[in-house]
């Protein structure tokens, strides 16, 4: 009896870490999906091909080669100061955003 007692809880324990932990990295995706729409849609468009405003400001296409031969620093140093006509956003985003962006701008390359 204390046995199977022992297994429901080990069972009730194992299921709740398994929720809150895909719960919690589903919130931290959404986190970063939702910084990417406020501040990078308007010239990276969604995809992260670049829309049309984006292109004539002389954005890249995330997918490219060129974007993602980049290292994660030099992708965090662009987004944190700036680079041509991209503004910078040190003052604004907290380091572990702008590490979440760069994370995403690379998930991108797979979509």
């Amino acid at each position: 009896m204390k046995r199977v007692f022992t297994l429901k809880i080990s069972a009730i324990f194992l299921t709740t870490f398994t929720v809150l932990v895909f719960t919690s990295q589903s919130s931290a995706q959404s986190e970063v999906e939702r910084t990417y729409k406020a501040k990078c849609v308007a010239c990276h468009a969604a995809d992260g091909s670049g829309n049309e405003v984006g292109k004539k400001l002389g954005t890249h296409d995330f997918h490219s080669s060129e974007v993602q031969s980049e290292t994660d620093a030099d992708l965090t140093q662009i987004i944190a100061k700036g680079k041509n006509k991209m503004p910078a956003y040190e003052k604004s985003l907290k380091p572990d955003e702008i590490k979440g962006l760069v994370a995403y701008v690379r998930g991108l390359e797979k979509k």
